[in-house]
């Protein structure tokens, strides 16, 4: 049963979110709570497993409340946010937030694709206060089949000679995961860069220039038709990239994996463009988006790298691809920093 505690200022999307809640198996709404001082007064008493929190609030905000929660009791955080508090939301995901929704423009009438996607964030959680990475403890194939195996690895120099581009794909925990990594990569770059990470519209922006300001490097959020240089391009929210001839192109086709951006429109046409000489990363998050891609890379004869269950806070997508029998390497997200330093530097 996972325990789950809201915080919000309105007391409507309180009963809201309870509600909606009450209708899921496994999970319990263990207390409301009107801001974050609120909150952690609650926490000191009450065993929970998840926080559901607003991210602007009266007395004491998300944020703050976050960065207490992290430090005090390690609880994951799931924040509710609206488009004005983008940069804040950003900023609390690097700060360790779990996740964020946005809030419904309209409580009394709620989508149901909303939801839907509030309802897979909250199934990342395991009971206890654990994330999925936490109950994992080896990739096992299904129907009883072997442990997946790893294709050949190659050493920094050999990929740094046999790449011509790196594509990174992320969801859930992905934004944190990124900061780390960007945050290694040399002052110049020798290849381009490409990255979806699961976000809605809007948020991408403050994403990338967070990024920016994180990296030595020039980050950009990509824009159709842009020409690809040697820089970092972050796929924007409610598209999907692809590469085509030596430019970005952003589409709105339909959803995969019931998302847009989709990793896997992103690898599988970067696999194309630039066959064996790519190599592709998949980082932390929840589903299966990416595996496909890394199939795909795998047969033009790129190279392809998978975060660690240890380091990630969901081994869902990693493992997916793991289990493909199609990823040369599983490596920590800090090696993978490092590794790709050494490839684009």
């Amino acid at each position: 049963m996972i325990k789950i505690l809201i915080v919000d200022d309105s007391a409507f999307m309180r009963k809201v979110l309870s509600d909606l809640l009450a209708q899921v198996p496994d999970v319990t709404v263990s207390g409301t709570a009107r801001n974050g001082k609120n909150a952690i007064e609650m926490l000191n008493k009450t065993l929970v497993d998840l926080v559901v929190m607003d991210v602007e609030m009266p007395v004491m905000d998300g944020l703050s409340a976050l960065k207490i929660i992290k430090q005090t009791f390690n609880i994951p955080v799931i924040m509710l946010s609206a488009l004005s508090n983008q940069e804040i939301t950003i900023e609390a995901l690097a700060a360790g937030a779990l996740d964020f929704i946005e809030k419904p423009t309209n409580l009394r009438a709620i989508e149901t694709e909303w939801v839907s996607d509030f309802y897979e964030k909250i199934k990342s959680v395991q009971p206890s206060g654990l994330t999925e990475t936490t109950k994992i403890t080896a990739p096992i194939s299904k129907n009883n089949q072997p442990t997946p195996r790893l294709l050949e690895p190659m050493s920094a120099l050999q990929l740094r000679m046999n790449t011509q581009a790196v594509v990174i794909g992320a969801s859930t925990g992905g934004p944190k995961a990124l900061l780390s990594v960007i945050q290694q990569l040399p002052n110049h770059l020798s290849k381009p860069i490409f990255i979806v990470q699961h976000m809605p519209k809007g948020f991408t922006k403050h994403f990338a220039e967070r990024m920016n300001q994180e990296a030595a490097v020039t980050v950009v959020e990509a824009t159709d038709g842009m020409l690809i240089q040697n820089r970092v391009y972050l796929c924007p929210g409610d598209y999907h990239m692809t590469l085509d001839r030596g430019r970005i192109m952003l589409n709105q086709a339909p959803k995969l994996h019931g998302t847009r951006p989709a990793v896997d429109y992103l690898f599988k046409s970067a696999a194309s463009l630039y066959q064996a000489k790519l190599t592709a990363v998949l980082l932390t998050g929840m589903g299966k988006d990416g595996a496909g891609g890394m199939v795909t890379v795998h047969h033009h004869g790129g190279y392809n790298i998978a975060q660690n269950k240890e380091t990630c806070t969901v081994y869902g997508m990693p493992r997916s691809a793991v289990e493909k029998n199609v990823v040369n390497e599983i490596l920590p997200l800090a090696m993978i920093g490092t590794k790709i330093s050494q490839i684009v530097g």
